[in-house]
């Protein structure tokens, strides 16, 4: 492990751990407004301020880290399941079917996929419970993110199926279950590993996108995406700098995963 990817793993670690104990280091609810201090400065009290509703900024990031960085772990681990079946079946197959699978593939990637998930939202009804606009946005996002992973995981097996170590097995009579199982899973797991890695940060960036076009997290529950629509005003940034939080926390997490998934892919 290099020194970058220790620092990323670090890194990981500390905002996992906002995340999961969020209801226990937050100062407050992330919904209690304190009426009489809207829009504060930062101070002993507000660590981050206080957004124009009087709820504490600090809180609602911890929530917010909670929201997006456990729950994009969820809709890519969906994606990268929905890629193993369509790509190992694809490329254990061989043949038409292979043709035929990649090609819907090859039409799926051609849609502009972000602009297909927001219009799928747009479609879906917006005034929802905010626990039902999570789940709604991240199944969206695992359900339409298969594609490309779906790719890379056809061409892995692909190159698995022709392989000595695989022809030998068949040789000896082994079972296709068997095979696949004892053989085959555990030489694509490695490159299934990578594109769940890979597929995490681009989930944290689309739900980012979604909730800052009012498409994603419902409020009053937090996301980074949803805390970043306070960067539309740009005029008053140069003021309140601590306003920016939310996209450090972003760029962090991102540029992490993105060191650790370039590693992973070397390894694959």
């Amino acid at each position: 492990m290099t020194r970058l990817q220790f620092i990323s793993v670090l890194l990981l670690i500390v905002t996992y751990s906002i995340a999961l104990g969020a209801k226990l280091l937050a100062p407050a609810d992330y919904a209690v407004q304190f009426r009489e201090t809207p829009n504060q400065p930062p101070s002993a009290q507000f660590l981050l301020g206080t957004d124009e509703l009087g709820r504490d900024r600090l809180s609602r990031l911890f929530y917010a880290c909670q929201t997006s960085l456990l729950l994009a772990p969820a809709a890519a681990a969906l994606s990268t399941l929905l890629a193993a079946i369509v790509g190992t079946a694809a490329g254990y197959t061989g043949g038409w079917f292979e043709k035929l699978t990649m090609a819907g593939v090859d039409l799926f990637l051609s849609l502009p996929w972000l602009f297909l998930i927001i219009t799928v939202r747009a479609v879906l009804p917006l005034n929802v419970a905010p626990a039902i606009s999570v789940l709604v946005t991240f199944a969206i996002l695992g359900c339409l993110g298969w594609a490309a992973s779906a790719r890379v995981v056809c061409a892995g097996v692909r190159n698995l199926r022709s392989s000595g170590f695989m022809l030998n097995a068949r040789a000896l009579g082994c079972r296709r279950s068997r095979l696949l199982a004892m053989q085959l899973a555990p030489n694509v797991k490695p490159v299934l590993w990578a594109q769940f890695l890979v597929s995490i940060p681009v989930f944290v960036l689309a739900e980012a996108n979604l909730s800052m076009l009012g498409l994603g997290v419902a409020e009053p529950l937090p996301s980074l995406g949803g805390l970043m629509r306070e960067l539309e005003n740009f005029s008053g940034l140069s003021a309140q700098p601590w306003r920016l939080a939310p996209l450090a926390v972003l760029v962090v997490c991102v540029s992490a995963f993105q060191v650790l998934s370039r590693g992973r892919e070397v390894e694959a």
